[in-house]
This record gives structure tokens, C-alpha cells and sequence, in this order.
């Protein structure tokens, strides 16, 4: 009962990495795997934590015959199996999982949120190129609503992207300007138009010479 409390304290952002230690995971794998619920909401939610979701996915594939649940289910087909359709999908049931859970209802929003900001910033990291319609399509929204989300999410999980209106595409990868490359460029475009006016000038000069 006192690790179950402590578990759901957890979710408030209070203990999380103390369960990841040996003496609380061995406790939790033993005697009550279905918290590992509650401690992947905790580490979902929180920033901070996002590190440990690899370690937590390792554990929870390794507890899957023993306990499951869609939130884990969840983490398993988005860091495991990169099955980005079957998490979208998953995502629902999560949803209901969560507002039906006492200690967890407070908590569906943000995971929600969060949830779908991983799902989002790890499909594009295997992608070039996006088509927003589709995106739109699988997040049920209207194609000018999901450009804002998109915008919030690249935002938010500080990607290097672009969006191209015209193709109707997000593009993924796109590298800022460099600044030394700028005044670099500058510099030559300076240079070139300095080499242009001084032959003008010169030209102009041998022109007012040859009337003389």
C-alpha cells in the first residue's frame, strides 16, 4: 500500500527517479507490475524524465507477460516497435484508460499532450517529408488547424523544419542559416558590386579622355 501511494504521489512530480531505482523496481516487477502505469504517466508528463523512457520501455516489454495496459502498451509501439499508426490508434484507449483511473484522471491532459508531442517528434525524425493533408487526416483535424498544431509541435520539440504551403508539406531537417556563411555571402555580394562600379567608373574615365 505504501509503494502504491508513493507511485501516485509520483504522477504529481515529486519521485519518479526514486522508482527506477533496484530496491522500488524490484518491488514493482515482484509484487505489483500494473504501477508501472502510473510511473510511465509520471515520466511522460514530465519533461525532465524524458530519458528515462527508454529504460522504462526495456522493463515494460519485459513485464508485458505479467501485466499490460494501453499507456504501455502505448510506449512499447512508439519506442519499441516505431508502430506510429497503431499509437495513434492506441492514444484513444489511453485516453479512457486514464479518465477512468482515480489517481490518474487529473493527469489525462497532460499526458495526452504530451503524448502526442513524442509521437509527433518521433515520426518526423525517420521522415523527410510530410504531407499535411495525411497528418491531417490521421489527426482528425481541418488541413489550416493542423498547421498551427504542427507549428506548436515542431516548436515545442524544437525540430529543424519548414513548412512548404505550396507542396502542402511539412520538411523535416532544414538547417538554419549560418551566420558565418551569411557575411560570407555578403561579403563576396559586396565585393562583386565594388568590382562593377569600379569598372564603370573606369569605363566612364576613358570614355571623357577619348573626347577630350
Amino acid at each position: 500500500a505504501c509503494i502504491h501511494l508513493n507511485v501516485c504521489v509520483c504522477v504529481g512530480g515529486v519521485q519518479a527517479d526514486l522508482f527506477f531505482s533496484d530496491r522500488y523496481m524490484n518491488a514493482i516487477q515482484t509484487a505489483c507490475p500494473h504501477l508501472l502505469r502510473y510511473l510511465a504517466v509520471a515520466v511522460v508528463t514530465t519533461p525532465r524524465r524524458r530519458g528515462a523512457i527508454k529504460d522504462l520501455v526495456r522493463i515494460i516489454a519485459i513485464e508485458r507477460s505479467h501485466y499490460s495496459d494501453p499507456v504501455l502498451l502505448f510506449l512499447e509501439d512508439l519506442y519499441k516497435n516505431a508502430d506510429f499508426e497503431t499509437a495513434q490508434q492506441r492514444l484513444q484507449e489511453c485516453a479512457l484508460v486514464l479518465d477512468g483511473d482515480f489517481f490518474l484522471s487529473n493527469s489525462e491532459q497532460d499526458f495526452m499532450k504530451s503524448a502526442r508531442l513524442y509521437l509527433f517528434e518521433n515520426y518526423c525524425r525517420i521522415h523527410e517529408r510530410i504531407d499535411l493533408s495525411m497528418l491531417a487526416k490521421k489527426l482528425n483535424m481541418e488541413q489550416i488547424a493542423a498547421e498551427k498544431w504542427i507549428v506548436k509541435m515542431v516548436s515545442d520539440a524544437q525540430l529543424k523544419a519548414k513548412i512548404d504551403s505550396q507542396s502542402g508539406h511539412v520538411i523535416l531537417g532544414v538547417q538554419p542559416p549560418d551566420v558565418y556563411q551569411q557575411v560570407i555571402e555578403k561579403t563576396k555580394g559586396l565585393s562583386f558590386r565594388s568590382y562593377v562600379l569600379a569598372q564603370n567608373i573606369e569605363k566612364r574615365g576613358s570614355a571623357q579622355v577619348q573626347t577630350q
